[in-house]
């Protein structure tokens, strides 16, 4: 393998593009410490400015997967997830999407952060829950086993990405590391429910993921958030043994009411932490139904439920049951 950029940054000034096998070279390189901040930036803008492809994408990603602390998850096993960087600074609906469906039984490796683009992320308000985010790695299969769910907390286990944290920060925009990251669960997963904060990419990164073999997922994105929103339509694409369509889900095709997304704006850890108490209570409003709306979806990927209407029952019943709340309790127990 090359241990520099420069052939590949002169190519890519010319506007050529990179095969996934030339682009997994270039970033194994970033990954190993052997470019120059100066380079890294330089690859970044590049592709940046011309537009990242898929098969750039799809090498990344494989670098990435190839250096990451890796954690067995049991078959079946679902990542719910976003990009972030939608600021819109909601409540934290994939984390709540998780304890609803590992209530069903369904294992999630969640895959996360702590607060980037939002006020609070995954990790944060787990932290204000209770949950220990730094519990040892190889622990974390048996905590997934135990809990049917997860916190795969992205920094210990993408280690390697360190080496593009200072470019990334002085460049200060979007670069192609922003679209990685639910593209490379620590567990393997090979189904998923993922947000996405602009919707041009959702196609990309879906047809990143059928290229590195995932069965099924949907990459989402409503009303300007990075997940489904019952404020009004919702983008869907989805894969599907091999076959990438798209399609528009609405509040209504689920069986729920419309509110603002408004409705759902969150604030600190505290606050989102106690307001996530309170679904896995029973509260009702519009913070439920969302996450009812995403629940479903991540059902229908799961291959647990036919349809909108039905995941959403079955979500219901998880949360009115006492399983979500039971199955927090139970991670924050193991994670101790």
């Amino acid at each position: 393998m090359a241990t520099n950029l420069k052939p590949v940054l002169a190519r890519l000034a010319t506007g050529e593009t990179l095969s996934a096998a030339d682009a997994e070279e270039a970033f194994g390189i970033i990954m190993s410490g052997e470019a120059t901040p100066a380079q890294i930036a330089g690859l970044l803008m590049a592709m940046r400015v011309r537009g990242e492809t898929v098969a750039e994408l799809t090498g990344a990603v494989a670098a990435m997967r190839a250096r990451m602390l890796a954690v067995e998850a049991p078959e079946g096993a679902v990542d719910v997830c976003g990009t972030g960087g939608d600021n819109a600074g909601t409540l934290n609906v994939s984390t709540a999407v998780t304890f609803v469906l590992a209530g069903l039984g369904v294992p999630v490796a969640k895959h996360g952060n702590r607060a980037l683009s939002s006020r609070t992320g995954g990790a944060d308000v787990l932290t204000a829950l209770g949950v220990n985010v730094d519990v040892p790695i190889e622990r974390l299969a048996g905590v997934l086993r135990a809990a049917n769910c997860a916190f795969l907390f992205a920094p210990r286990h993408h280690a390697a990405l360190r080496h593009a944290a200072g470019p990334r920060v002085e460049l200060g925009t979007r670069t192609i590391f922003n679209l990685l990251g639910p593209l490379a669960n620590p567990a393997g997963v090979r189904r998923q429910l993922t947000g996405v904060f602009d919707p041009r990419w959702m196609r990309p990164m879906a047809e990143t993921l059928a290229a590195l073999g995932t069965e099924r997922c949907w990459m989402v994105h409503g009303d300007g958030l990075d997940e489904l929103s019952v404020a009004g339509d919702n983008q869907v694409v989805e894969l599907r043994d091999g076959v990438v369509r798209a399609f528009t889900v609405t509040p209504e095709d689920a069986g729920l009411p419309r509110a603002p997304a408004s409705a759902i704006r969150g604030g600190e850890a505290a606050v989102n932490a106690a307001a996530l108490g309170a679904l896995l209570r029973g509260a009702a409003g519009p913070y439920r139904d969302t996450v009812l709306l995403n629940a479903a979806a991540a059902l229908i990927v799961a291959d647990r439920a036919e349809d909108l209407p039905a995941g959403v029952a079955l979500a219901a019943s998880s949360i009115d049951g006492g399983a979500a709340l039971a199955a927090l309790e139970t991670l924050r127990r193991e994670t101790a």
